[in-house]
């Protein structure tokens, strides 16, 4: 298994490389160029070798805005289906699929069916996964009367390579959700006769979607009667259950066992595991720990892999708590934990502080004869970390010592980044090296952030320029010698590493521009930051640093600022209503705190989210607008606010009421005060003790104004 595994990684990684080996000639050379370098150092060009150069032509036309430029591209392409020919080079589906479906969204008509006809010119019988393409066409160019020719074709005799042909339009039709014509076609197909599994999973997917239940049924008898297997058939069934919109996972669940029971057949260890990676994936990990009961009940052993998932998705949750349910379930049904199994549960006992559970999992290692490993122990040395508990991290180096365990690059990080001084670095740096232990990147960054912490920036610097460093890893160090040095109040010598990386040009790692955009200062600094926004590809880290911005920007009162990166992050989350409403609250909350008070930013901004992009105000939005009012002592603006919240269709709350009340308070309109006063229910004792609060507070106020008269007259 091993092995094999590392034949896959070897297998991919080459291919990836080679991929970028070929982008690389291809954008300095050319595509003809690049085949003709191929040739000169006796690479003989291949069928991997053309792909990579088509793929290339495809993104290089999408990427420009040249109508002209992209058709040049595409004739490109065109001369390499040429060469793979003349080559005797079968067009298969991973060659010429990506480039039919580049012309499919640019609704090319004519230069797609010049494509498909030197594909079909190419390969010595028609290939009916053209049909595919063809019906994905017509149905991107909205072209009805062709969708429904191609219907009708096939609809009414079909055998052979017709078959493969309608099985190829289905498919279509069930990706584009063309319901109508997927229905109509499916009436007309022999489903036991469809060759692809694949194809079959994403029909049932679809008539999940459709919630066509009485079709599903039929069809899975079908299946079961036929040679498919009892195995397929409840993959299937999963298949049409997960298709089904907005149903609870608890009603997937039933769903899923209500079919398996009309069809009187057992769900496979597959369809489970299925199951168990779909409420995972849901954050439902008390569901999975339920369903991997019910497997084992069913006499099926749950993978390791699938024990693993769960433990990464308490861990996820938050839900550590889960991990001794889980390996009670593990002792229970006798499953087959490794160490990756025994080390994620080591380190979800130390995020609930329990060390003692962790360590006397250690021994249960032993007990299972598994080996025990470096990382079981790095995490209980993490948690330790933690909590700030040196003393408790070195003595994981003793236990690791008595059971002859090597610590590893990883221990050796966790050690040196937690110095608080230079000389414990230096010692666990020679140790390390004394020891044998390979420098890793996580080693250099470790370093860093160790140095920076101690104050020896200097020193931290000098890390990046050790020769020791793999090219490929120096771009994310020097992201984190950006970060720490950030972090560490030198924003300045921070910038100018930044800059070295721009003019290299690399990007920033994601974490070290968050932590830029954190410990920014200046408004000078803002500017750069907005424009290393641009450079965030990860959708996480953009709204992170979106966010961050939008409020330094209120803090340096910046509204121009504010309003396009509230656009941007408007079209980013996809009108996302929910998470529009946290990240706003979170700028009106510091509008509310800053002090002195900016009212009018407030206002500003709050007349461009409901007037220009047409957000509806949230409660806590106008709550904490309310609250910046007691701060001004503004009355109009109160009055004007309290009228929001009947346009926006929200009635006034006691919390509402309250800050209404401080508000007329503060800017003095006492008669106000009371009627307000008057609609506030008592009967809670918080509310009472607001009360107090406010009269003791603006009592004293309002004395106060009332002595200076007294003194000016």
């Amino acid at each position: 298994m091993r092995e094999r595994k590392q034949k896959w990684i070897f297998r991919n990684t080459q291919t990836h490389r080679f991929d970028k080996l070929v982008k690389m000639c291809a954008d300095r050379l050319g595509t003809d160029a690049t085949l003709d370098v191929f040739g000169r150092l006796g690479r003989e060009t291949g069928v991997k070798e053309y792909n990579s150069l088509i793929r290339i032509c495809i993104e290089a036309a999408k990427d420009c805005d040249d109508e002209d430029v992209a058709l040049e591209q595409i004739s490109k392409a065109f001369q390499l289906f040429n060469f793979m020919k003349e080559q005797g080079f079968q067009l298969e589906e991973e060659t010429y699929g990506p480039l039919l479906m580049y012309l499919i969204d640019m609704g090319m008509i004519k230069e797609f069916h010049f494509f498909r006809e030197a594909i079909e010119s190419g390969n010595s019988c028609s290939d009916p996964r053209l049909g595919y393409y063809e019906m994905l066409l017509w149905i991107r160019v909205e072209d009805e009367e062709k969708i429904q020719e191609l219907c009708n074709l096939t609809a009414t005799d079909y055998e052979g390579e017709d078959f493969n042909l309608l099985e190829n339009y289905l498919l279509a039709l069930c990706e584009s959700k063309r319901s109508r014509e997927f229905l109509q076609l499916l009436e007309t197909v022999d489903i036991t006769k469809i060759s692809s599994v694949d194809h079959i999973t994403s029909i049932f997917k679809f008539l999940g979607r459709l919630v066509l239940e009485s079709f599903a049924e039929k069809y899975l008898l079908a299946l079961k009667i036929s040679d498919y297997g009892a195995e397929n058939v409840s993959n299937f069934i999963f298949s049409y259950t997960y298709g089904i919109p907005n149903l609870e996972v608890e009603d997937i669940i039933s769903k899923f066992r209500d079919l398996h029971a009309k069809l009187e057949i057992k769900p496979s260890f597959a369809s489970y595991e299925k199951l168990i990676a779909y409420t995972c994936d849901l954050n439902k990990v008390h569901v999975a720990i339920d369903i991997v009961d019910e497997m084992s009940k069913a006499g099926l052993t749950s993978s390791t892999d699938t024990l693993n998932s769960i433990l990464i998705a308490c861990e996820e949750n938050y839900e550590f708590n889960l991990v001794q349910r889980v390996y009670s379930m593990i002792c229970h049904h006798n499953l087959k934990p490794n160490s990756e199994t025994f080390r994620s549960m080591i380190s979800l006992c130390t995020k609930m502080k329990d060390f003692d559970g962790a360590y006397a999992m250690l021994n249960d290692v032993k007990k299972m004869n598994l080996m025990l490993t470096a990382n079981m122990y790095n995490s209980i040395m993490a948690g330790y970390f933690r909590q700030k508990d040196m003393d408790g991290a070195l003595k994981v180096l003793k236990h690791m010592e008595k059971e002859d365990v090597k610590p590893n690059s990883q221990t050796f990080s966790y050690l040196i980044q937690n110095c608080s001084n230079e000389k414990d670095i230096i010692k666990y740096y020679e140790g390390m090296m004394n020891s044998g232990v390979q420098v890793t990147k996580q080693v250099f960054m470790a370093l860093i952030n160790a140095y920076a912490s101690c104050g020896e920036f200097e020193k931290a610097k000098q890390v990046v320029l050790d020769k020791g460093i793999p090219v490929k890893s120096l771009n994310e160090i020097k992201g984190s010698l950006v970060a720490a040095l950030a972090s560490n109040g030198h924003m300045f010598d921070a910038l100018v590493i930044y800059e070295e990386i721009k003019q290299a040009r690399w990007k920033l790692e994601p974490k070290a521009a968050i932590a830029l955009i954190e410990h920014l200062h200046s408004e000078e600094e803002l500017i750069r930051m907005i424009q290393l926004l641009e450079d965030l590809d990860d959708l996480d880290y953009w709204i992170d640093g979106c966010c961050r911005l939008m409020l330094h920007s209120v803090r340096f009162k910046r509204l121009s600022f504010v309003i396009p990166l509230l656009k941007q992050l408007k079209d980013k989350i996809d009108n996302d209503e929910s998470a529009l409403e946290f990240f706003l609250a979170e700028v009106f909350s510091l509008i509310a705190e800053t002090e002195p008070v900016d009212l009018q930013i407030g206002l500003d901004l709050f007349q461009v989210i409901k007037n220009d992009l047409g957000i509806a105000p949230s409660r806590k939005c106008l709550d904490f607008l309310l609250s910046a009012c007691v701060s001004a002592k503004d009355l109009q603006t109160s009055h004007l606010i309290w009228k929001e919240y009947e346009k926006a269709g929200l009635p006034y709350n006691v919390f509402s009421l309250l800050r209404m009340y401080q508000a007329l308070l503060a800017s003095g309109d006492r008669k106000s005060a009371r009627k307000i006063l008057s609609k506030i229910p008592k009967d809670d004792p918080h509310v009472r003790m607001v009360f107090k609060a406010c009269k003791s507070t603006f009592s004293a106020q309002q004395n106060a104004r009332g002595k200076k008269k007294k003194e000016k007259s």
